[in-house]
């Protein structure tokens, strides 16, 4: 292993969007010795050794993790059970497994009862994507000024947290500790709620009559837009995330109708004052977020 390398051996179950931006910077930085690719489709796989992503291409999960010094699962989460049980027997002594799923009470229960005497995990979270996925979709930069917020358990081992979050700080992350149930609740309202409305209003001009679809799709204005490219988003990837993350979804979704529900009568009765408070309060809301550096 080289002065530079971070881990002899990475193994890289699921190589879409996040996995293959987590390959570029490695390769980019000389962060691992030898690179393994793990995926379902010889169209996948094949399209990583053009890419150069690996120096490995596998659809063997057991073989795949046998040497490996880290494996990042990064598969939708419905996944990440089943991933974790057949790997579970070929992990060596000292490994590190990763993840980068969005919800992380259900991902922790999913894998953890899988995780052998000897091998550390830790959940990770970066918070970074975009609407594109598949390996060609990836670049190093993916991660930069971006949270990565990690939910070790009070027995993950010390010295793989202060790895993985090394890993990400390499990427170019800012990295935060969180407990899992407080990162799944804060989650459901800056994500998970956001794309679910996205996902709705989008598909509400889908059921319109095809003339007016048209109009609607010839003269989007920028919200509309920004809707359009966050409902553009991996499907599977967010069927999951909110089959996973019920709970936390659901009353982030109950507030929202309350809000809407008085958004509603404010325009009904034509409370002014009401509504430029809100949208006052909205605006502050941005303005925080663009000082925060996350705009």
């Amino acid at each position: 292993m080289s002065d530079e390398s971070m881990f002899d051996t990475v193994c890289l179950i699921g190589i879409g969007l996040i996995g293959s931006s987590l390959a570029r910077v490695m390769r980019r930085d000389h962060l691992a010795r030898h690179i393994i690719a793990c995926a379902r489709t010889d169209a996948t796989l094949a399209k990583v050794s053009e890419l150069g992503l690996a120096d490995e291409t596998s659809k063997d999960l057991g073989k795949a993790v046998e040497n490996a010094d880290l494996v990042v699962i990064s598969t939708p989460i419905g996944t990440n059970g089943a991933i974790a049980e057949t790997i579970s027997a070929h992990l060596k002594q000292g490994a590190i497994v990763t993840d980068v799923g969005s919800v992380k009470q259900a991902v922790m229960a999913a894998i953890t009862p899988h995780i052998p005497e000897g091998v550390h995990f830790v959940p990770g979270h970066p918070l970074a994507g975009t609407e594109n996925s598949g390996p060609e979709a990836g670049f190093a930069e993916l991660f930069e000024g971006r949270w990565c917020v990690l939910t070790p358990d009070e027995k993950t081992d010390p010295d793989a947290i202060d790895q993985v979050a090394a890993l990400w700080h390499r990427a170019g992350s800012k990295v935060d500790m969180m407990d899992a149930e407080h990162h799944d609740s804060v989650l459901a309202l800056t994500s998970h709620l956001p794309t679910l409305i996205a996902f709705n209003i989008v598909g509400t001009v889908a059921d319109l009559e095809d003339s007016t679809k048209q109009e609607v799709v010839k003269y989007s204005a920028t919200g509309f837009r920004d809707f359009t490219r966050i409902a553009a988003q991996d499907p599977v990837m967010w069927r999951d995330v909110y089959l996973n993350n019920r709970e936390a979804v659901l009353e982030m979704l109950q507030r929202f109708s309350e809000d809407l529900s008085r958004l509603q009568r404010a325009i009904r009765w034509g409370e002014a004052d009401m509504l430029e408070d809100l949208f006052r309060r909205s605006r502050d809301v941005r303005r925080n977020i663009i000082d925060a550096g996350q705009a």
